[in-house]
């Protein structure tokens, strides 16, 4: 089961090393890991994504509660939760269609050069699969997706 897990925690140095280190101390997966400092406080906001049974996405919720610079843990409820990937695509090949498929996965062409452009897509994570596997066609050289962003409802 997947679960995505939005935790506030005190801005300091290490916290990341100790959340981390949570997940890797007790053999559980982080499938994504976003962080990013709250504005006008003292406080960053990692978006945890991760898999498991429930007693395990339970004892990784505990354990967050426990460690010491976390401030909140919000596992439950609803999420807006946005992903990015980036895309370079050679210009060698035909971009009949991509223009189309740039604007119904809220993309654009982020940048280009001589031999390439890269686009950018910013949707939910199942539709950045679902954009992934049809850019395919594009035989795109270089693919780099970001983790989640979520923000709770």
């Amino acid at each position: 089961m997947r679960r995505v897990l939005s935790v506030i925690v005190l801005n300091e140095d290490g916290v990341l090393s100790r959340i981390s280190g949570l997940f890797a101390g007790r053999g559980y997966n982080i499938d994504s890991l976003t962080v990013a400092p709250i504005p006008k406080t003292n406080l960053s906001r990692l978006t945890i994504v991760t898999s498991g049974s429930t007693p395990v996405l339970e004892q990784i919720v505990k354990q967050l509660h426990k460690l010491i610079p976390t401030y909140k843990v919000i596992e439950s409820g609803q999420f807006v939760e946005k992903e990015m990937a980036l895309v370079k695509i050679p210009l060698s090949e035909d971009f009949n269609g991509l223009d189309a498929m740039l604007k119904a996965y809220n993309g654009t062409i982020a940048s280009s050069g001589e031999d390439f452009i890269v686009v950018m897509v910013a949707d939910d994570y199942d539709r950045i699969d679902n954009f992934l596997k049809a850019v395919k066609k594009y035989n795109p050289t270089d693919i780099v997706r970001s983790g989640s962003v979520a923000m709770d409802i």
